[in-house]
């Protein structure tokens, strides 16, 4: 798991690529509340929006996510952990008057990147 990265992934990097060419400036890794030890992978803190891309594995995809055969009992847990953790993360960001956007790693990078444009642009600056 060690060579599992945390940030910068492939479908992240294409996501990121997309937005900036389109103008819009966000931060990488970041948490948007003080206090919480979860980053996001863009965010637009003016605008108070949060972006997650999510891999397929590790937040149970309802399309792509099968559990390992082997070692049942410790991944079980685990996944539920994260998937549990995320839902919890919404619900914080929520009540403190932010949008979540979460998105699959297999989701196309060009639709995903003008799903966060319009969240961006129709976000009144405060």
């Amino acid at each position: 798991m060690v060579a599992n990265r945390g940030r910068d992934t492939a479908p992240e990097l294409a996501v990121r690529r997309l937005v900036h060419a389109r103008g819009l400036r966000y931060f990488v890794g970041r948490p948007p509340l003080k206090g919480l030890r979860r980053t996001a992978d863009l965010l637009f803190p003016r605008r108070r929006l949060a972006v997650f891309i999510d891999g397929c594995f590790w937040h149970r995809c309802p399309e792509h996510f099968q559990m390992p055969a082997a070692n049942r009992d410790y991944w079980e847990p685990k996944i539920a952990r994260n998937v549990e953790r995320d839902r919890e993360t919404d619900r914080r960001l929520a009540e403190a008057g932010w949008r979540v956007l979460r998105c699959w790693e297999h989701e196309d990078p060009e639709g995903v990147a003008d799903l966060i444009e319009r969240a961006v642009r129709e976000v009144a600056q405060p």
